[in-house]
């Protein structure tokens, strides 16, 4: 059986692992993936927002840092084993706008969502 056109599943709630890496790499500082990945799940943890485990939750990151190079949005150097990651300036910014969009927009349904059970 065929798929339909527009039924495939679309992102629901913003995606707070990628909102934490561009927080973290739009800094000019060059990180490895440990030092990075222990930045974000202490502000994920401080945000009430790290689910899943921690050994799932590196997976994702590491998912999501990947994906964030593939793009151009993250410069990654390896010099002999170690990768160290980069963000790229103009490429953050735009990214980081259109997270701040999305948390307004999903921030908005919530509050109109709350809004509607109390009537």
């Amino acid at each position: 059986m065929a798929k339909t056109p527009g039924s495939s599943f679309t992102r629901r709630a913003p995606d707070n692992i990628t909102e934490e890496l561009v927080a973290i790499l739009s800094s000019k500082t060059s990180y490895e993936f440990k030092p990075l990945f222990d930045m974000i799940l202490t502000s994920l943890r401080e945000r009430n927002a790290a689910s899943g485990g921690e050994e799932m939750l590196r997976l994702r990151c590491y998912e999501k840092l990947q994906s964030l190079v593939s793009q151009g949005i993250v410069d990654r150097k390896v010099n002999g084993t170690v990768k160290k990651y980069k963000g790229v300036p103009a490429r953050l910014a735009s990214l980081s706008a259109e997270q701040k969009v999305l948390r307004t927009e999903w921030n908005q349904r919530a509050l109109a969502k709350i809004a509607a059970a109390k009537v």
